[in-house]
């Protein structure tokens, strides 16, 4: 297993998984991405992060069934691991604590 260091995106991704449950797959991930944080992620780039997310034992993979719908193709379905909880806690706890030190009129809008 390699770091569990996150990135952004790598963060993005893993809080998608988590709120997909049992429907996380890598077109449904874009989708979701899109609907709540307007960014257009592409297919592939998402496939790089899962796969990397993967390697780094904060998500698993499992494939679904074949359906004609998808011309017998199976999903690969994601969910995010004990280490991928630990580590999107640790990156809240650090953006809380970051939060947590910014005078309130440094923010204020303009």
């Amino acid at each position: 297993m390699k770091g569990t260091n996150i990135g952004e995106f790598e963060e993005l991704v893993l809080l998608t998984i988590a709120a997909l449950v049992n429907d996380a797959y890598s077109v449904a991930i874009c989708d979701d991405l899109l609907k709540r944080t307007g960014r257009d992620a592409k297919l592939g780039v998402v496939h790089a992060v899962l796969n990397r997310l993967e390697e780094k034992g904060l998500v698993k993979s499992m494939l679904g069934e074949a359906t004609q719908a998808r011309g017998g193709k199976r999903k690969r379905y994601y969910t995010v691991t004990n280490a991928g909880k630990s580590a999107l806690l640790k990156s809240k706890e650090i953006r809380d604590q970051l939060w947590s030190v910014i005078p309130n009129m440094t923010l204020k809008r303009i």
